[in-house]
């Protein structure tokens, strides 16, 4: 694929990952804590574009290196698209492990995290339609970088975070299945 192609694809992906994160995760406040981080464009949007596990580590790597080495005043979380790699749920869940694997190996665990979303997410416990799951959905399978330092000033300007996830899924039982298509979260680019 030519440079070209892939930054046109890069920048779909990021367009459409940037529209699920107004309308989902900041217009249903489905994270509390992440309008004032895209309010002040604290989050930077990387994108691999190969379809290789490998490579998605290969970015995260970097990725991981550069968010912990960033100043956490102009940068605080990451977002690692990949429009291409593991469209299966099932799969990218596994892959999961390979993640936290590198987190490990660099010697960031405890300083970072990664966090998971995908178009497919699914709970245990659920079925795959179940409006519940949308709360983890995304046009595509995205690693979220975090800040430990973060996630912990954030809980404490919340009082009471567990109830976050009983909140969003009352929001999106609410919502239901027409409410979500009416966002327009979709992918344009299939993997």
């Amino acid at each position: 694929m030519s440079d070209n192609a892939n930054d046109a694809l890069a920048r779909i992906a990021i367009e459409d990952t940037q529209h699920w994160l107004l309308q989902a995760v900041v217009g249903l406040n489905l994270c509390p804590f992440a309008k004032s981080v895209v309010v002040k464009d604290m989050v930077r949007y990387r994108v691999c574009t190969l379809a290789e596990p490998d490579d998605v580590l290969t970015l995260l790597r970097e990725e991981l290196l550069y968010l912990a080495t960033a100043d956490p005043d102009t940068l605080d979380t990451t977002l690692l698209i990949t429009p291409n790699a593991l469209p299966d749920f099932l799969d990218f869940n596994d892959f999961l492990a390979e993640c936290d694997a590198v987190l490990i190996d660099l010697a960031l665990d405890g300083v970072l995290q990664v966090a998971d979303f995908h178009p497919r997410y699914q709970f245990g416990g659920t079925d795959e339609d179940d409006i519940e799951n949308f709360t983890n959905r995304t046009p595509y399978p995205t690693l979220h970088l975090l800040r430990e330092a973060s996630i912990d000033k954030a809980v404490e300007a919340y009082p009471d975070a567990s109830l976050i996830f009983e909140r969003n899924m009352e929001v999106l039982n609410k919502l239901g299945h027409a409410g979500w298509e009416a966002l327009g979260i979709q992918a344009r680019l299939k993997a």
